[in-house]
């Protein structure tokens, strides 16, 4: 019996891993509420190159210390190109700070410079695979489709911004924006687990 269980938790594992977006991978579009109440879909950004797509929330500390740095990637980004796209991923009634109204009044205080979306249901962020708040997939635009490019963290240091060695999502953007290979295509997104009802 103890056999079955472990060969099922393999097995579920197994799917999971597969659902998870690869580097090269066609990323789903989505149509998701922002906190202003209209809806945004990758295709209206009609002369984006590609998108950072950020999945976050708000009452996560690793997403928080996060929000400086994800409002100045899209402030430096956004104009060559590569706009920010914020999604919460997690379910209200597991977390409540992080219902619908509790983003807009987020969205307010931090002054956000992108869109902050409701994953409604839960459908795009499985179709993605992330596992973490916060948690970016950097896309590229190629024949039409939003192609994978990056997955991971945004640096390698939550805690202090000034004690930054490597800054993943940066060095990436910069690589697409020279025409040049990116020199790590994956990191371990550190954060908080998203929240699912059970």
């Amino acid at each position: 019996m103890k056999n079955l269980g472990f060969l099922f938790i393999a097995f579920f594992m197994q799917i999971c891993l597969n659902a998870q977006y690869k580097v090269g991978d066609v990323a789903t579009d989505f149509k998701l509420k922002n906190t202003d109440g209209k809806f945004v879909s990758l295709k209206d950004y009609k002369d984006a190159k590609g998108f950072i797509v950020i999945f976050t929330c708000n009452h996560c500390p690793y997403a928080k210390a996060y929000e400086d740095r994800i409002i100045a990637l899209d402030k430096k980004y956004k104009t060559a190109g590569y706009p920010v796209i914020a999604i919460n991923p997690n379910d209200p009634t597991v977390q409540p700070e992080d219902g619908y109204e509790q983003m807009i009044v987020r969205a307010k205080e931090k002054r956000f410079t992108f869109p902050y979306l409701v994953d409604e249901g839960q459908k795009i962020y499985p179709q993605y695979g992330a596992l973490k708040t916060p948690h970016v997939y950097l896309l590229q635009k190629e024949n039409g489709k939003n192609i994978v490019k990056y997955i991971g963290a945004i640096d390698d240091n939550y805690e202090d911004p000034n004690d930054v060695s490597v800054k993943y999502v940066e060095n990436a953007v910069d690589a697409l924006l020279k025409g040049q290979k990116i020199a790590t295509e994956r990191s371990l997104a550190i954060g908080c687990t998203i929240k699912v009802k059970k």
